[in-house]
């Protein structure tokens, strides 16, 4: 089982690209992407639901997508972290931009 204090990667990112809303976001709420980052490669995958969890254990030994999902400012903003299947590509998004 992943544990959520994990001190090296459980992962990699590939590409790191962020949306307009997402970099909004964490300008207004004066938060590093790098923290973000940094939790969803050691597996703290923030307030994802327990079967999306699930989910990402097995995506870390299958290989497949992983999400993060993280309450940045008043609980109503929201930033998903998704890394990409093949690990090409992590997206810093706003669920309403998917």
């Amino acid at each position: 089982m992943i544990s959520h204090k994990h001190r090296t990667p459980l992962f990699r990112l590939g590409d790191i690209v962020a949306t307009p809303g997402a970099v909004s976001l964490l300008e207004r709420t004066d938060t590093h992407p790098l923290d973000l980052l940094l939790r969803h490669m050691r597996g703290d995958w923030g307030t994802v639901s327990e079967a999306d969890a699930i989910a990402n254990r097995l995506a870390v030994e299958q290989g497949s997508r992983l999400l993060s999902v993280y309450l940045l400012g008043t609980p109503s903003e929201v930033l998903w972290i998704i890394t990409e299947a093949g690990r090409h590509a992590t997206t810093l998004l706003l669920p309403t931009e998917y």
